[in-house]
């Protein structure tokens, strides 16, 4: 263990973009990897797999890399697992970072998991929380497991890197510097290494989905809501707030929200500036998938109700009593 400690160091983080758009979830995989690395006393490193992506340098480095390794070349004009595979496994080899996360996205996951098995390494995907052991200097990843009943910690104390995928919105990017000084470093690899059995004879775009992961203002509902029938009163809310409704796994399970409106560890996290819960318990689950939320206000008729615990804001009372209420005040200060 301590000749694996001593060949591997620093952190690194994919860089996800597609044709030089570069994916959030970079930024905030990078602010976390800051915090990793502080622990550990190592460097933060992206990894840049692109073509003519040059102006996305500037950028990696105001939000906290200290190094960016970056291979330009047509073939990764489009993401195809054999050749980022192949780049990626090489970059490893050569510089032994000892801790790798990747978005969990569609790209990341696949990605992830081709690379741990070629280095034959630990994986763990889904993260919703990352630390560091800091006797046995090794990543402690967390990940809902059972359906999200319970959290799971898991440590790859054996293998080197330790690789882990984390949820969008899970992890908070840090302030952009643009007075820094990190250094890239431009990496080539044989052409011959970069051959893939799979063309790209075309690509097109799918079409963008309304996904309360990017939503600014959120109306969740939970068992409290009594009828389908009452959304009607929901969806005035949201429409006043201009907000997209969400909802606990119950009303998920029960038909009146699509499984892609969940909020939980078992759904979609969510970092809004505002939600508004309506007869949510509050159970840890749900919270875990929004107590990120800049503002979070909740009625509900039990003082006791966990989700008092994380809300800023409460009013503790019957939410039929309350949401008509509350729609007439906005009708009022919108006419104001």
């Amino acid at each position: 263990m301590a000749d694996i400690d001593k060949a591997y160091s620093g952190v690194w983080v994919f860089v996800e973009q597609l044709e030089g758009k570069l994916a959030t979830v970079t930024l905030e995989l990078i602010g976390e990897a800051k915090k990793l690395a502080s622990s550990l006393n190592v460097q933060v490193s992206a990894v840049l797999l692109g073509d003519k992506v040059d102006e996305i340098l500037p950028t990696l480095l105001e939000y906290g890399a200290d190094t960016v390794y970056i291979i330009d070349n047509p073939v990764f004009h489009f993401y195809r697992a054999e050749t980022y595979r192949s780049a990626f496994c090489y970059l490893v080899e050569k510089y032994k970072p000892e801790i790798l996360l990747m978005g969990a996205t569609t790209t990341g996951r696949d990605l992830a998991g081709a690379v741990a098995t070629t280095l034959k390494t630990g994986l763990t995907a889904d993260c919703t929380a990352l630390d560091i052991d800091l006797e046995k200097k090794v990543l402690l990843a967390s990940r809902p497991a059972f359906g999200g009943n319970i959290m799971a910690q898991i440590k790859t104390p054996n293998t080197r890197p330790q690789m882990a995928t984390v949820r969008y919105k899970v992890m908070n990017a840090i302030p952009r510097n643009e007075e820094v000084n990190g250094e890239i470093i431009i990496c080539e690899m044989e052409a011959s290494k970069l051959r893939s059995n799979i063309e790209v004879l075309s690509v097109r775009l799918k079409e963008k989905e309304e996904s309360i992961s990017d939503a600014e203002t959120i109306i969740a509902i939970g068992r409290g809501v009594k009828s389908e029938k009452d959304l009607v009163m929901v969806r005035e809310l949201a429409d006043l707030l201009g907000a997209q409704i969400a909802g606990t796994r119950p009303m998920v399970e029960s038909g009146w929200l699509d499984a892609k409106k969940q909020i939980g560890l078992s759904g979609r996290t969510v970092k809004p500036r505002l939600i508004i819960t309506l007869g949510v318990s509050g159970a840890v689950q749900f919270a875990a998938g929004m107590n990120g939320s800049d503002y979070i206000f909740a009625v509900n008729n039990d003082e006791k109700a966990s989700i008092f615990n994380v809300a800023h804001y409460g009013i503790v009372g019957d939410l039929y009593e309350v949401l008509p209420e509350l729609i007439e005040r906005i009708k009022l200060a919108k006419e104001a």
